[in-house]
């Protein structure tokens, strides 16, 4: 089924560049971490996990899964979260969310970090439209830039994410 040129049995980022501004044959799309840390903060909001994912974060802090979720969770409308603490002039950045005095970011639990965290960019939110990736990657610098993502990838990653958020 054809709308506007577009195939609609295809996801938007599965094919050649509908508007035809581009005459590149790529299909998918384009993310690498430029370790800004803009994912991790901004406007309050929830980072969820699963129980597994809270074993694991545990296990990597040296501490027990209780000491983990009485420290670094907190209860939400939408079931547990990591905590978040205001820094003035992020807003609420993620507890796990460091910066060095260059102003890079990384995460204290990257090797057990969830998977929200795990999948960004590549959430349903961002993946809907064109134009919801390209508001997603206003905040984002990393989207648009290196590494191709095949609409495969793409595709396992959003359900990975999603999986998690059901969990």
């Amino acid at each position: 089924m054809m709308a506007g040129g577009r195939d609609l049995t295809k996801p938007w980022y599965n094919q050649k560049d509908p508007t035809g501004k581009t005459t590149t044959e790529e299909v998918g799309l384009r993310f690498t971490c430029t370790q800004c840390g803009n994912c991790c903060t901004g406007p309050t909001g929830y980072v969820k996990f699963t129980d597994k994912e809270a074993a694991a974060m545990a296990r990597d802090l040296g501490i027990t899964v209780d000491a983990f979720m009485a420290k670094y969770t907190h209860d939400t409308e939408a079931g547990q979260s990591l905590t978040e603490n205001y820094t003035r002039g992020f807003g609420y950045d993620c507890v796990f969310l460091v910066r060095d005095e260059n102003g890079k970011s990384g995460c204290s639990v990257y090797k057990s970090r969830p998977a929200q965290c795990r999948t960004w960019p590549f959430w349903e939110g961002n993946l809907y439209s064109k134009a919801a990736w390209e508001r997603a990657a206003k905040g984002c610098p990393g989207m648009n830039q290196g590494r191709l993502y095949a609409p495969e990838q793409i595709r396992i990653s959003c359900r990975k994410a999603t999986e998690s958020e059901s969990d």
